[in-house]
């Protein structure tokens, strides 16, 4: 009977759909330290344009808890999670796309490549079947 238990806990968590809550949560820390980032930048130069700058640090901070969210209920294998991951994956992609334009393009091609393993990630046959899909 414990090999049966083993084989539906495998069922239950695979690795899909653990990397791609990994990752969520990896991009919510990218996220949370762009907010830092931009915080120090704000504080430390003559930024004529206060208002501009706090509510892109606002904006950050709630791109960081939104993503925590969906992360941990993905996590948590909830159905409604996997739509905003992948709207995030969305994001992330155009993210890279603006950053090939606008350089440092090495970021924008990782960026990219991220937000596809992670789309890929919450669509493939294991992680649906465990969201509850099939």
């Amino acid at each position: 009977m414990s090999g049966e238990k083993g084989e539906k806990s495998v069922v239950d968590n695979p690795a899909t759909l653990l990397w791609a809550v990994r990752l969520l949560y990896v991009q919510c820390v990218g996220l949370a330290a762009l907010a830092i980032w931009m915080i120090i930048l704000t504080v430390t130069s003559d930024v004529p344009e206060i208002p501009v700058a706090l509510a892109l640090i606002v904006l950050t901070i709630a791109g960081a808890v939104a993503v925590f969210f969906v992360a941990r209920s993905l996590g948590r294998r909830s159905l409604h999670a996997r739509g905003p991951a992948i709207v995030v994956q969305l994001f992330v992609i155009a993210a890279g796309g603006f950053l090939i334009q606008v350089h440092p393009v090495w970021l924008g091609v990782v960026l990219m490549a991220f937000g596809v393993i992670v789309g890929v990630l919450t669509v493939l046959p294991p992680t649906t079947r465990a969201l509850g899909v099939d």
